[in-house]
């Protein structure tokens, strides 16, 4: 069974720039609150892998809270056997946000590895910046831009 939204892109015109579903208004990634504690995220905007269900839910969170309540789903459903496939858009400090999020289980159905990949390349870089300031304290913080980057 899948979630999915009949809104499109205008033509010429950006997915991330498009409105996300309203049927998907009250979507929540149920997959965050089934982690696995050697699960893993990685994304275009960090370097490395970041490991462990305390660290991924922590910075999950922190990306949702820069979203503030601009996050819109355009798709969310299953792919293949194990996997979980989001499609959404964001604002981050008014700029557009596009992101496709590819959620992979492990045997045990939790989630074992995230994959998240952001778009356009200016709110990427920016939100990155973000990212590592709200985790600067944090032993993940490294993973993200810096003003200096």
């Amino acid at each position: 069974m899948s979630i999915e939204s009949d809104a499109l892109a205008e033509d010429g015109t950006a997915r991330y720039q498009a409105g996300g579903d309203p049927a998907l208004v009250d979507y929540y990634p149920a997959w965050l609150d089934n982690l696995a504690d050697d699960v893993t995220v990685e994304g275009s905007m960090l370097d490395g892998t970041i490991h462990g269900a305390e660290a991924v839910r922590n910075v999950v969170v922190t990306i949702r809270t820069l979203y503030g309540d601009t996050q819109e789903f355009h798709f969310a459903g299953p792919w293949s056997e194990n996997g979980w496939v989001e499609d959404y858009i964001a604002r981050v400090e008014g700029r557009p946000l596009g992101c496709v999020v590819l959620v992979t289980r492990n045997a045990a159905g939790q989630t074992q590895h995230i994959v998240a990949n952001y778009r356009p390349l200016s709110t990427v870089l920016h939100f990155s910046r973000l990212l590592g300031e709200q985790l600067t304290d944090t032993p993940y913080g490294k993973h993200f831009a810096t003003s200096a980057d």
